[in-house]
């Protein structure tokens, strides 16, 4: 009777485990199950080269599907090649949604961004980011060697391209590489046991190579640098401008000083452009770009 006790609880563990098992493969398969709701058109337009017109967002509006609020209403603004802009603004007005509309994250609800006067619709989305080069906030800290790391921000080219180590001196990442243990070809990360661990700082240079990595024809920086020490962040943005003088580049940041090298700044709140015009007329403005500017100067005086 005991062993038949035992033998009884044994099938009955068995199948609790099965069940709660099979929850989590419900999970699963209903992930695998999923369409994407941004396609490809049927037949593409090819992705200009060089962009000879910029880039317009014309009165481009965007609700997220979870709640009434819009994320962006009736937003408009453009980029000339060779253009660097910037987007300030309070946490939660849109500059990110922007950055994700644009790379065709998500499909506007109103409005159209064109390259070109060509609807981004219209591109294969393959090639459209292939063109473009974005560090969000929450980049990825891969657990590979730190030349792989680098090479994933362009996977067509060799894992020996010299460009690699090109893009890391570009995003100030060499100087961290070449004090690891095995140089480049160090583990990055603490998940194997011989990989070595970063800095925020550090690994946001990383990620900084290998966004230059891409030779494309827009670069988007989302906060580049919030993790960064004041000297490296100082060096970075001194280098930028030669570094994407043949590209467009949008900047995001909350660190105003970093803010006046670019040729045309849009200040957003609560989803819309409030104003717009370089550091000098924003200044001259005296609206909400002024204040802010003067809200985080005092704090250095």
């Amino acid at each position: 009777m005991q062993r038949g006790e035992t033998a009884l609880q044994g099938v009955l563990s068995g199948l609790s485990g099965l069940y709660e098992d099979n929850l989590f493969l419900n999970n699963l398969y209903e992930f695998l199950d999923l369409k994407p709701k941004i396609q490809d058109v049927t037949y593409p337009k090819s992705f200009p080269i060089p962009v000879r017109q910029g880039i317009v967002v014309d009165r481009v509006s965007f609700q997220y599907s979870n709640t009434p609020r819009h994320a962006l209403h009736d937003v408009s603004l453009s980029i000339r090649p060779k253009e660097t802009i910037a987007l300030v603004g309070e946490n939660g007005s849109g500059k990110t949604t922007l950055i994700k509309l644009l790379c065709r994250l998500y499909d506007p609800t109103k409005g159209n961004i064109t390259i070109d006067g060509i609807n981004i619709q219209d591109f294969e989305i393959a090639d459209l980011r292939q063109n473009m080069s974005v560090i969000f906030q929450d980049y990825a800290k891969y657990h590979f060697s730190a030349r792989e790391n680098i090479w994933l921000g362009n996977v067509q080219i060799p894992l020996s391209d010299s460009s690699i180590e090109s893009a890391a001196r570009r995003g100030g990442a060499h100087e961290v590489i070449q004090h690891l243990p095995n140089g480049y070809d160090t583990v990055l990360g603490k998940l194997f046991e011989t990989g070595e661990e970063l800095s925020i700082g550090q690994w946001q240079k990383v990620a900084l190579a290998r966004a230059f990595l891409r030779e494309s024809q827009l670069i988007v920086l989302d906060e580049p640098t919030s993790a960064m020490d004041p000297k490296a962040e100082y060096e970075v943005f001194q280098r930028f401008k030669e570094l994407t003088k043949d590209q467009m580049a949008v900047i995001i940041s909350h660190r105003l000083s970093t803010v006046k090298m670019a040729d045309r700044i849009y200040v957003m709140s609560k989803g819309r452009i409030i104003e717009q015009g370089t550091h000098t007329e924003l200044m001259a403005l005296q609206g909400d770009y002024a204040h802010l500017f003067e809200t985080q100067a005092q704090s250095y005086r």
